[in-house]
Parts: C-alpha cells; structure tokens; sequence
C-alpha cells in the first residue's frame, strides 16, 4: 500500500511543478510586450517635407501633412514646378486619371510603441507616414484585391494618387532610398514602429526574414539598442502584413 502510495504522489508533485513554473515565467510574447521601452524621439528630426509639420503632447507625436510629394511626379498639373512626365522603367505604364492635390491629414501616434496585445488589421486609406510626409498605403487596390493591375500606374518614384487626388506609397519609395539608402528610415506607421527599406546591414530582406506583421526586432543605425520595426521588401505584402505590430494612433483625412 505504501509503495503505491509513493507513485501517487510523485506525479503530483510533477503537475505541481510545473504550474508553478508557469505563472512565474511569462511568455515570450508577454515578456515583449510588458518589458520594452521604446522611444522614437531620436528620428523625428528625419521628417521634412512640403507642407509638413509635427508636435509633441506628452507622449504623442501629431503629424500635420499636405501629403504632397517633394519630387516629380506626371501626377502634378503641368503647371507645377514638380510636374515631369512619365520617365520609369515600366513598359506597361498607363497614368490614372487623378491628379495630386493638397490634403489635411492628421496622424496621432505614440512616441512611445509597444507591441500590442490584440493586433489590428489594417485599413484602406492611410497606414502611415513617410519621411516627406506621403502616406503609406497597404498592399491592397481595394477590398482584398492585390496591386497586380495598379502597379502599372505608379510614377517614376513608385507613389500614384486616388480618386480624391491624395498620394501615397504602396510599395518602396524610390526617391526616398535613392536619397538616403536603401537600408534608411523611411517612415512611421500609425502605431508609432518605423518603417525601414528593403536593405539591412547591406543584405536585402526578404519576406522570410520577417514576422507576420513585416516586421522584426534588432539594432538600427537610429535605435542601437534595438527595436522592432517593419522592413519595405520587393514581394507582397511590400509594407506591412497581417496588421499592425503596435497599436494604431488616430488618423483622420
């Protein structure tokens, strides 16, 4: 009796062990999103655009822009110093009938980004700012529809607009790498992590190398320390995923 006693007991102690050990330590996942302490202050002196301006409330950083681009585009009147034709690479170039015009748009995001417990899809419409102050897009034409047909609309700089004449990114800003690199910060999206271009340590990224999201967690020439951040890369999704890492700002247009 006491020797089945003995082997009762021990597989107790087993489980109770193991309990214990499972409220100590958090998750991977919790441990991310309770102990980080990011801070994107070093990298809003990176913003200048036309018609582009910030500030800071506290912990929020207020995005005011124009969203106009500050390079050529076909998209301009020609009566626009920025107007130039079509000179890209794509044999199958075919303008849209929009035209850019100036718009009020307006970003609230944290200065302080975290990752976040619920994950959002993102929307239609604007994601995010880059550093000249055009918005970024996701990687849909529409509802679910991807950018197979809309890509032979993009500019010489890969931006195009809407039917309400605003412009914005879909995928890889080329003036914004040519100017700065490819492995350079190009912008936030709305739930404050930065956007960087398909370059890392001069290797390019591929989607693989990213989580769901686009995104991974590492030093950056701007945040030594590491942060998580979403890489631009030449494949679908191109921007951003399934969804924002973070939690969105508010973003009104």
């Amino acid at each position: 009796m006491k020797h089945l006693e003995k082997l009762l007991v021990l597989p107790m102690l087993i489980v109770a062990a193991f309990i214990a050990c499972s409220s100590d330590d958090a998750s991977p996942a919790e441990e991310s999103i309770s102990d980080t302490n990011y801070d994107i202050t070093p990298i809003l002196s990176k913003f200048e655009g036309i018609g582009l301006s910030y500030a800071i409330n506290g912990s929020t950083i207020t995005f005011t822009t124009q969203d106009l681009p500050n390079h050529t585009s076909p998209y301009y009147p020609v009566s626009n110093p920025l107007y130039e034709d079509y000179n890209g690479t794509n044999a199958n170039w075919n303008q849209n009938p929009n035209m850019i015009s100036t718009q009020n748009i307006v970003f609230a995001i944290s200065l302080h980004p975290k990752e976040a417990a619920s994950k959002q899809s993102t929307s239609l419409g604007p994601i995010g700012i880059s550093r000249n102050g055009v918005v970024f897009f996701n990687q849909y034409a529409g509802p679910n529809r991807p950018l197979t047909n809309e890509i032979d609309s993009f500019d010489q700089w890969l931006g195009h607009p809407q039917q309400s004449g605003q412009y914005h990114y879909h995928i890889e800003p080329v003036y914004l790498t040519q100017e700065f690199g490819e492995d350079a910060f190009l912008g936030l999206l709305a739930d404050g992590f930065p956007v960087y271009g398909p370059k890392e340590n001069g290797v390019v990224i591929a989607n693989d190398d990213l989580d769901i999201y686009h995104g991974h967690t590492g030093a950056t020439v701007d945040f030594p320390d590491g942060i998580y951040h979403y890489h631009i890369t030449s494949q679908d999704p191109y921007i951003n995923g399934s969804g924002f890492f973070g939690t969105p700002g508010n973003i009104t247009n």
